[in-house]
């Protein structure tokens, strides 16, 4: 495992204005591939998080979540830091089109993303054993998957993305397996597997055929927890790759 100060090939601000303004037109970097996105290999971008291709399938009942890189998928993880503020989160995100309420979350609540994470100074799985050791909180550094909702918030700077923060005293809707954060973050248990240079997570869902208008688009960050531990708790610190380009969602369901 290789731990490494990654570059910033994209500012965060890209990110945000173009999760927001989320259009149809493809970006010159990427392009649909049976449903899929094709990137060209970039040179300045870490190979463990130079995307190339992302997808999402259907099969039986569950979308099966598939991320190319031109490197080793899940090689690089943070260092540990032996602290909660400050540390750093390393991320394989699709963001996507469906609403929030689709997997437990207040509709409309924000930008509905499904992550595969690590981060070895917390652990938000508290219902999984990712390690197998016996002990359910300090399985943080294993990769894991998340649904997170997203919005912009300019104190992560400008034109920056943050995880949701749930106000103190409020009572949003939350998935059953929100693991107790003030966040709207889900803690589902999908294991990632990554085999081949890919990342590949398979998640049930009740009605996948409801879901058949699925636009979505893939990128590799950083997320930094606020020094202060307070809101903003989680911000997108560093964008490495988006798939598309611009994020304008063009990937559209593979069946």
């Amino acid at each position: 495992m290789r731990s490494v100060c990654l570059p910033t090939p994209l500012n965060t601000a890209l990110l945000a204005a173009a999760l927001v303004t989320t259009g149809p037109a493809l970006a010159d970097g990427g392009h649909s591939h049976s449903g899929g996105i094709a990137s060209a290999t970039a040179k300045a971008v870490h190979a463990p998080f130079d995307v190339v291709h992302t997808r999402i399938t259907t099969e039986d009942n569950a979308l099966v979540f598939h991320m190319q890189v031109s490197g080793k998928a899940g090689r690089t993880r943070p260092t540990k830091s032996g602290q909660l503020a400050g540390s750093r989160v390393f991320s394989y995100v699709w963001p996507t089109s469906l609403d929030p309420a689709e997997v437990g979350f207040e509709p409309k609540a924000g930008i509905l993303a499904f992550a595969v994470t690590a981060h070895p100074d917390f652990d938000d799985t508290p219902l999984f054993d990712e390690n197998g050791d016996g002990h359910l909180k300090n399985d943080g550094g294993v990769w894991h998957s998340h649904w997170v909702v997203l919005q912009p918030d300019e104190a992560c700077g400008k034109g920056s993305l943050k995880v949701v923060d749930i106000p103190e005293g409020s009572q949003p809707r939350l998935p059953k397996t929100w693991p107790g954060l003030p966040l709207l973050i889900d803690s589902p248990g999908w294991s990632p597997s990554f085999e081949r240079g890919s990342v590949n997570v398979r998640v049930p869902f009740d009605n996948v055929s409801a879901l058949q208008a699925l636009k979505f688009d893939g990128v590799t960050a950083a997320l930094r927890v606020n020094a202060s531990v307070h809101a903003p708790l989680l911000c997108v610190a560093q964008v490495f790759k988006v798939a598309s380009g611009d994020l304008s969602l063009p990937g559209a369901l593979d069946r």
